[in-house]
């Protein structure tokens, strides 16, 4: 004898599937103000850009500040400088990636690449070596650029890992310039 299930469904399917549809609603609507509180307050957007005025700073200067709580190395280079990073062949790179936020991030880490068109002197990056988290310091190393001193990495004029025990390049944050002296950062 064959057994086929053709009941149709009763009030008290109904009632299941309804009280089951309300107790998520209901669920749903109890912990959203406890996940919308672990949202970042206004002050900390407020923080998630910056604009820094450069019109201070020289051709062959550094000044350094702080974006989301980490330096940020920012750089008029000399023709030198430029000359310098743009003759090293990628091959010659240990990390080959440009590492810049307003790139893909399979760019090339040619110096062109780690700067921004239009402003090619300017160099801005996160001032954290890629190694261990240190702040590396300027104009020094071998390469002219930045030295750890906490494990020997040695960063070139761009900003590049050319030797040490750090495995990529500087990072390049999101950045634009508003106009000619204004960098907004974030």
């Amino acid at each position: 004898m064959e057994h086929t299930d053709t009941a149709e469904p009763t009030r008290r399917d109904f009632l299941y599937i309804a009280t089951g549809a309300v107790g998520a609603v209901g669920a749903g609507a109890l912990a959203w103000p406890f996940i919308h509180q672990m949202n970042p307050d206004a002050s900390a957007l407020a923080l998630a850009s910056i604009e820094v005025d450069v019109s201070a700073v020289e051709v062959g200067q550094s000044i350094t500040v702080t974006w989301r709580g980490k330096p940020v190395f920012i750089r008029q280079r000399t023709e030198n400088e430029i000359a310098e990073a743009t003759a090293v062949p990628i091959a010659d790179l240990p990390d080959p990636f440009a590492r810049n936020a307003n790139l893909e991030d399979n760019a090339e880490a040619t110096d062109a690449n780690r700067a921004t068109v239009g402003h090619e002197a300017w160099l801005v990056m996160v001032g954290v070596c890629t190694h261990l988290g240190c702040v590396p310091l300027g104009e020094a190393g071998d390469f002219g650029g930045w030295f750890c001193p906490c494990h020997g990495s040695h960063y070139d004029t761009a900003g590049r890992i050319r030797r040490g025990p750090a495995p990529e390049n500087m990072l390049v944050p999101p950045f634009q310039f508003s106009d000619d002296d204004t960098i907004v950062i974030g």
